[in-house]
């Protein structure tokens, strides 16, 4: 697939030289004491008094040359796992906002575990999504089981990829000890570990902490699926610069993949970051600002130089509700990040900044997300495709709405969205006259009232998992009481009278 991209190969050498400069010139704090001693045993140099890590380019350029050209993300279903990179972009949910916009009162509160077992209910059924990053936290944790109580009753309700980042270690090995429970052994998980982790082990600019450095070493000596993320926010942490912001996150990229395959040689990665630059008129932040996905651009470039999957949080927004501006933030990034390659794709759900979930929205954006793959997967320009036998019968004057082709792939040659409304402005009316989001929550809905839930674990796991783990969070997912879908009214208008619109619109 040829790639929109935004830079010439020399421009793309000259970020790569500038980013070996500043972790050979400047380096970077490192917090974590057994970092520091890895990152000085293959040939960084490593000042204890200040903490500051200067890896020369010959050790970036060794470990580069390490990284797998592809990662996989299993899910309880093997049928659901996915290897990057792929003809398709691989997309996810975003994840972690600490709220929810309550399906029946419509009004935002704090999301809890039974939430987070209805969205990944919703999120196994809605094709458009390939992973379920944990879209939000669990204010009902008990203590001691925080993403426990995250992990569970996603895992338990979904059958695709499940990913989230954990606090610390100990967190990271009552997870797996999850996974071995479902799995029914802690060989059987070893052989298909189908929970994946994320991990922000530097915070910009150039600093990489404790546990989360912590983190990134024991999954990748342990071999356990997981993949970093870059954060920075221009004008804040980084330059405010387009090129300036690169140069700084591909600095702290290269040594984010550097101390992994310290760890262990061959660990898989995604060039994974978020560029968010801030609104310096308030100093806002602005996931969904146009540069985000202009930096992914980037990003796609330099990952491809480097023969490594390209990631990246796209489709965020600052609406607070389903609006027009939710609307057009949460296309563009993600649809001009399609176009320049992206292979992982964060963007399902979100909204305010990352701070709320929405069940219309995460419809919404599944329908975004089949479009954005319809993009990608191209067009056919076999000889059958050309249509020359129609056009030649038919003729001039002529109507192809019963051509033989036109039959054939009438539900295929073109996307058929499920929410957006097509129908004459009467038809609409007499529905009606929903919004898309009231549609969206009825999708949704729809899903949940299917109970049983398909994806659910089976019962005898399920109380292995609660034997194990006492106190555990129930998990299970259920229709919200009080719901009642949007009626969407009466049947539509005759035939003759959408043809007399339409001669009335002609005229």
């Amino acid at each position: 697939m040829q790639c929109f991209s935004y830079l010439e190969e020399a421009a793309l050498g000259r970020i790569h030289e500038a980013s070996l400069e500043i972790l050979d010139e400047v380096g970077l704090i490192v917090r974590n004491r057994k970092a520091r001693d890895r990152f000085a045993r293959h040939g960084a140099r490593v000042d204890e008094a200040s903490q500051r890590v200067r890896v020369p380019p010959d050790v970036v350029a060794r470990c580069l040359a390490m990284v797998p050209p592809t990662i996989t993300l299993r899910g309880r279903d093997p049928k659901f796992d996915v290897t990057l990179p792929r003809r398709l972009p691989v997309i996810a949910t975003a994840s972690s906002a600490p709220d929810i916009v309550d399906p029946v009162s419509g009004v935002t509160r704090r999301a809890t575990s039974q939430d987070i077992a209805r969205i990944s209910h919703v999120v196994n059924e809605l094709d458009g999504f390939d992973v379920f990053s944990i879209s939000v936290l669990a204010e009902d944790a008990p203590d001691g089981q925080f993403n426990l109580s995250r992990f569970y009753p996603a895992l338990k309700n979904c059958l695709k990829p499940v990913r989230t980042s954990v606090v610390d270690v100990a967190e990271a090995k009552q997870i797996l000890k999850l996974g071995e429970l479902i799995a029914g052994s802690a060989e059987a998980f070893r052989e298909r570990p189908f929970i994946t982790f994320g991990y922000c082990s530097v915070v910009t600019p150039l600093t990489m902490d404790f546990d989360s450095t912590e983190n990134l070493m024991f999954f990748a000596e342990n071999g356990v699926t997981a993949y970093g993320t870059v954060a920075p926010m221009g004008g804040i942490n980084t330059p405010l610069s387009l090129p300036g912001m690169m140069v700084l996150v591909n600095a702290e990229w290269l040594a984010t993949m550097c101390l992994a395959q310290m760890s262990r040689q061959g660990t898989e990665m995604i060039y994974n970051f978020l560029p968010v630059f801030a609104d310096l008129r308030d100093g806002a932040y602005a996931p969904g600002a146009i540069e985000v996905g202009m930096m992914n651009s980037i990003v796609c470039q330099m990952a491809r130089a480097y023969k490594v999957p390209a990631g990246g949080y796209l489709g965020l927004t600052n609406a607070k509700v389903s609006d027009a501006q939710a609307g057009y933030e949460k296309a563009l990034s993600p649809l001009l990040g399609a176009v320049s390659g992206v292979d992982f794709m964060v963007m399902g759900g979100l909204l305010d900044a990352l701070m709320s979930l929405d069940f219309g929205q995460l419809a919404i954006d599944d329908e975004i997300a089949r479009m954005i793959k319809t993009v990608r997967g191209g067009v056919d320009f076999s000889e059958a495709a050309l249509g020359l036998d129609d056009i030649r019968r038919i003729g001039p004057g002529g109507i192809f709405a019963d051509a033989p082709m036109t039959l054939e792939n009438m539900t295929s040659a073109t996307f058929m969205p499920d929410l957006a409304d097509r129908n004459l402005r009467e038809t609409w009316a007499e529905q009606g006259g929903s919004t898309i989001h009231q549609r969206a929550l009825n999708k949704s809905m729809a899903i949940l009232a299917q109970q049983p839930n398909r994806a659910a674990l089976p019962a005898d796991v399920d109380a292995r998992i609660k034997a194990y783990f006492p106190g555990i969070v129930a998990g299970d997912s259920s229709l919200p009481e009080g719901w009642v879908p949007f009626d969407t009214g009466v049947q539509a208008p005759s035939r003759t009278r959408r043809q007399t619109r339409r001669r009335r619109t002609a005229r």
